[in-house]
């Protein structure tokens, strides 16, 4: 027979078991050929957790036989319940475009019920007729897990909203900003001074309902100022916030599995971060305090006055029929466009006909981090063909032909040669290398940052305007027919 310490011990077992599945999944998520089964794997130590929720103290004492409203087991079953629907209806629904919102949607709700895990502790130890109970762990955890939880919700939500183009991209600033945001912190930070202290414990409700409006708004102050070509940073800040405020909930229920998966979160999205900081050419410290791409100043002016030259996809085709060696660079655009099959296809008809077929992928392209990688694994295009920017642009003048699907930003010589540009010293893919140039775009905008590109302009760019599956489905229809 189980007794309860032997009870426990099995439950902490399974949590144990639950983080290595999580470990394991994640480090398998790093190569393409492994991700599914990494994901299956994690997906699994997943389920053990909430398993081992059932028997988890805490929840066996809510045990209520007689009153179904306070038993503890009919309202995790009910949040089971909830939880999957939702989850199978988005996935069934959502479309790759829509991945970055999801994923923004996914931080700013795992943020909100960190938050809520802080907000029952809070109300479990302060009652008034008992008078507040201090405990200095859980009542750090609680004030950090209400803060940067509430924070993740709230810049979430917005972040949500200019990726949906449900409100301006664009960045939005206005004069004493960042004073404003140092004045919230500031205030924050007081509020969770009162909140730990012993001494002050009758400030606590105050201290909390302080904290919990400061760190709303700060959130949304923090990504105001972002502008749109800048949000895949911070769509992986805010992943990283969430697994620290994911953390902290750990601490609170003291729950392993928490504490473990949290702690990777947040450290793997610091780590992240910092690779697409770097791949701009930004400091953290240039994203948190000086209002990460609040510049939204027009730039690309070559000063030649060149207008952009079109061309049919008839034309196209003779220089792809010729070329030896093609590169695909893709961007934003082929996700909305849903073209990475017919890339795949047109891929296809350059290898038969003897081209040798690349793809570069900046690292910030897309709206989230690793977006063009996920299309174009979706799109079964070999891993071997995939290259880095620092693995391309060496032997880019090598390249006959370079097509640009959508992408802005990432091969805007403007990085290079305009110090008047908000992207300027950003690492590009310099495709302006390349012998011919191909840019697909729908039309002639300059698309969701903002900024003009002086790629368009080059002797060598040839742009093709449209649908861009349509036009990359025409293309290899080209060869067919040949």
């Amino acid at each position: 027979m189980i007794n309860e310490l032997s009870l426990s011990d099995l439950n902490n077992l399974a949590y144990i078991l639950a983080c290595v599945c999580t470990i394991i999944g994640i480090k398998m998520l790093g190569k393409p050929t492994t991700a599914r089964r990494g994901m299956l794997i994690s997906a699994a130590g997943t389920v053990v957790a909430v398993i081992a929720v059932f028997f988890d103290g805490q929840v066996m004492d809510s045990w209520d036989a007689g009153n179904v409203l306070r038993n503890g087991y009919f309202w995790c079953f009910i949040a089971i319940l909830i939880g999957s629907i939702i989850g199978i209806i988005w996935a069934k629904k959502v479309q790759m475009t829509g991945m970055p919102e999801l994923v923004a949607l996914f931080n700013g709700f795992g943020g909100l019920a960190s938050a809520l895990v802080a907000f029952s502790s809070f109300y479990a130890l302060h009652k008034i007729e008992t008078g507040y109970i201090y405990d200095a762990v859980n009542d750090i955890s609680t004030s950090i897990a209400i803060f940067i939880g509430l924070i993740t919700f709230s810049g979430s939500m917005l972040a949500w909203g200019k990726l949906s183009e449900k409100i301006t991209g664009r960045a939005i600033v206005f004069k004493g900003q960042k004073l404003i945001n140092l004045f919230l912190l500031l205030v924050a930070v007081a509020a969770m001074v009162i909140y730990v202290t012993p001494s002050l414990d009758g400030f606590n409700l105050i201290a909390v309902l302080v904290l919990t409006g400061i760190a709303l708004v700060f959130g949304v102050a923090f990504v105001l100022p972002i502008g749109g070509g800048d949000m895949p940073v911070v769509i992986s800040l805010l992943n990283s916030l969430t697994g620290i405020a994911v953390a902290m909930a750990g601490f609170i229920i003291t729950n392993t599995m928490l504490i473990v998966t949290g702690a990777l979160v947040g450290a793997s999205g610091v780590i992240l971060t910092l690779i697409m900081c770097k791949a701009m050419n930004r400091s953290l410290g240039n994203l948190l305090f000086s209002g990460f791409g609040a510049t939204d100043a027009v730039s690309g002016k070559d000063g030649t006055g060149a207008e952009p030259k079109a061309i049919p996809v008839e034309d196209a085709y003779m220089v792809l029929e010729a070329a030896e060696s093609v590169v695909f660079i893709p961007g934003y655009g082929m996700a909305v466009a849903q073209a990475q099959h017919a890339v795949r296809e047109l891929a296809g008809k350059l290898e038969e006909n003897g081209a040798e077929v690349n793809y570069c992928v900046h690292p910030v392209a897309g709206r989230m981090p690793g977006h063009m990688n996920v299309l174009l694994a979706e799109a079964d295009i070999p891993y071997e063909q995939l290259r880095t920017m620092e693995e391309m642009n060496p032997i880019m003048p090598m390249q006959d032909v370079a097509i640009v699907i959508g992408a802005n930003d990432v091969v805007n010589p403007a990085a290079e040669t305009d110090e008047a540009s908000p992207i300027y010293g950003m690492p590009i893919i310099k495709a302006h290398e390349a012998k011919t140039v191909f840019v697909l775009k729908r039309g002639k905008g300059r698309g969701f940052s903002g900024i003009e590109n002086e790629l368009f302009t080059k002797q060598n760019t040839l742009m093709i305007y449209g649908d861009a599956k349509a036009t990359i489905a025409s293309l290899a229809n080209e060869f067919t027919a040949e």
